[in-house]
C-alpha cells in the first residue's frame, strides 16, 4: 500500500481527537526483527491507547541499491517489467506476512491493533514519518538495531532519523534492553 493511499484520520476514533486518552492511536514501526518485537511488547506494557497501527515499510525490487547504482551509472539495463512485477509482488507479500506477525504480537501484548504496509519511495525513515502524518497518529513507536562504533557511523539509524524528522512524539525502545516487560491485560 502506498502511503498516499492512507487517508488522514483513518486511524482515529470517530469524532476526531479529543482530550480523552482512550482515543489515542499508536503507530508501531515493525520490521520483523527481535528489536521490533521488543518495541511492541514495551508499547503493550507501558502505553494505553484505543488503537495501534503496525506499519511495515517495504521496498519494491526495482528500487534496490544495486539496481539504482546501475541506473545512476548511466548504464541502462534491459528492464523486464514482468519480472520486476513478480519480484515486487513477492516482496510485498513477504512484508504483508511480516506485518501480520507484528499485528498478532501487538494483540498478544494487549493492544487493539491493525496492520498496514507503506511503500518506500526513497528512505525507510521517510516512509515511516509520512505514514505517521497520513495516519494522524498520536505517538510513533520504534525499536533500534543497537549498532555502535564504526557500524553506527557507516549506516544511518532509522530510529534516529525518525526522531529527528517526525513532528510527533516518538517512543524508542533501545536494542540493549535486558528485560522483556511482562504482558498484562
Amino acid at each position: 500500500m502506498d502511503v498516499g493511499s492512507i487517508s488522514a484520520g483513518s486511524a482515529t476514533a470517530p469524532g476526531g481527537r479529543g482530550d480523552n486518552r482512550a482515543r489515542q492511536t499508536l503507530m508501531i514501526a515493525y520490521d520483523g526483527s527481535p528489536n521490533a518485537d521488543r518495541a511492541i511488547r514495551y508499547a503493550g506494557h507501558f502505553l494505553r491507547a484505543e488503537s495501534a497501527v503496525v506499519v511495515t515499510a517495504w521496498q519494491p525490487g526495482g528500487m534496490t541499491p544495486a539496481r539504482l547504482s546501475t541506473l545512476a551509472g548511466g548504464m541502462q539495463p534491459f528492464v523486464d517489467t514482468q519480472l520486476d512485477a513478480g519480484v515486487d509482488r513477492a516482496l510485498e507479500d513477504e512484508a504483508a506476512r511480516m506485518n501480520e506477525r507484528g499485528v498478532a504480537l501487538a494483540r498478544e501484548s494487549g493492544l487493539s491493533a491493525r496492520g498496514t504496509l507503506v511503500e518506500v519511495e526513497s528512505t525507510v525513515w521517510g516512509a515511516l514519518v509520512a505514514a505517521a502524518e497520513a495516519l494522524d497518529v498520536d505517538l510513533l513507536v520504534t525499536g533500534t538495531r543497537g549498532a555502535s562504533g564504526l557500524k553506527a557511523l557507516l549506516r544511518s539509524s532509522v530510529a534516529e532519523r525518525v526522531l529527528k524528522h517526525c513532528h510527533r512524539p516518538v517512543f524508542i525502545v533501545p536494542a540493549k534492553c535486558e528485560q522483556q516487560p511482562q504482558v498484562t491485560l
